[in-house]
């Protein structure tokens, strides 16, 4: 299993406070998709990978995953 780098890390606290300020949680979130906190957790952390996991995130934030996590998307390159 893939450890979380410090980035990570600081990328997970971030989530969890914006999430807060959202008047959200990742508790909240796996309610919603009825998985465990821990497996949302694991992803926010960056020491997993599910689309359908940063996508919740990611709508409770008002972003897409691509943008809070860059890394995880391979660029689409344009057609000329």
């Amino acid at each position: 299993m893939h450890q979380p780098t410090p980035t990570d890390l600081r990328k997970h606290e971030r989530i969890k406070f914006e999430l807060r300020l959202a008047g959200s949680s990742l508790a909240d979130i796996s309610r919603e998709l009825g998985i465990s906190q821990a497996a949302v957790s694991t992803v926010s952390m960056g020491w997993r990978r599910s689309r359908k996991i940063q996508s919740a995130i990611a709508v409770r934030l008002g972003q897409e995953p691509e943008q809070l996590w860059p890394k995880r998307y391979r660029k689409k390159e344009s057609s000329k």
